[in-house]
């Protein structure tokens, strides 16, 4: 049975990173075949698309063990509007933020604004990371009402929040360095880390 489970679990985890992969193609294309410093427009298009891979994933990882690829692109079909205007929202947002820090990077007022520039850009990425995960929980949930819990809890329980922001880095370094070892093996398990970390910091929203 032990061996049995443990089967699954890796049927599971591979499966799933196949479909990210796929789901997330065009920006995974962008990032490992091109410069994004000097490709960073194109980058900025296609970057929402994995808002609603990633609530394909996360559904995936609370509906297991039912079958993996039509639950992923059930998700991903239910979830694409309001996912990728999520990811579009927070994109446009980052890469303002991001000009702004780029301006203010060699002047005076840097000492100043770059911390505010950077508590920022934090927080809108883990309020759109918990938003994405209330979407897997609550398909039914308002983007409106999964805004509102996310940048809530993501301030409420910032402890949390940074761990589920370190665990991506490390994915991306990872993705950086070895992009095949972070795709084919290490997405599942990290983004299953992020995914249980963010149920809890959402768990006094999503119990209500």
């Amino acid at each position: 049975m032990t061996a049995g489970r443990i089967l699954r679990g890796v049927h599971l985890a591979l499966t799933t990173n196949l479909l990210l992969a796929v789901a997330c193609s065009p920006l995974l294309a962008v990032l490992l075949t091109t410069d994004p410093g000097r490709t960073w427009p194109l980058l900025v298009l296609v970057a929402p698309l994995a808002a609603p891979a990633l609530v394909a994933t996360f559904t995936v990882l609370r509906a297991y063990p039912d079958g993996f690829v039509r639950v992923f692109w059930r998700a991903w079909r239910d979830s694409a509007r309001r996912a990728l205007t999520a990811g579009s929202i927070a994109t446009a947002a980052l890469l303002v933020l991001g000009v702004d820090a780029a301006w203010a990077w060699e002047r005076p007022a840097g000492a100043v604004v770059l911390p505010l520039i950077v508590v920022a850009m934090t927080l809108i990425a883990v309020t759109t990371l918990l938003v994405l995960v209330v979407l897997a929980e609550r398909p039914g949930a308002r983007l409106r009402d999964a805004a509102r819990a996310g940048v809530y809890l993501a301030v409420r329980r910032w402890y949390l929040s940074l761990f589920s922001l370190a665990v991506l880095a490390v994915f991306e370094a990872l993705l950086i360095a070895r992009p095949a070892l972070a795709i084919g093996v290490a997405a599942s398990p990290l983004l299953y880390v992020v995914w249980a970390n963010s149920r809890f910091t959402l768990a006094p929203a999503l119990t209500a």
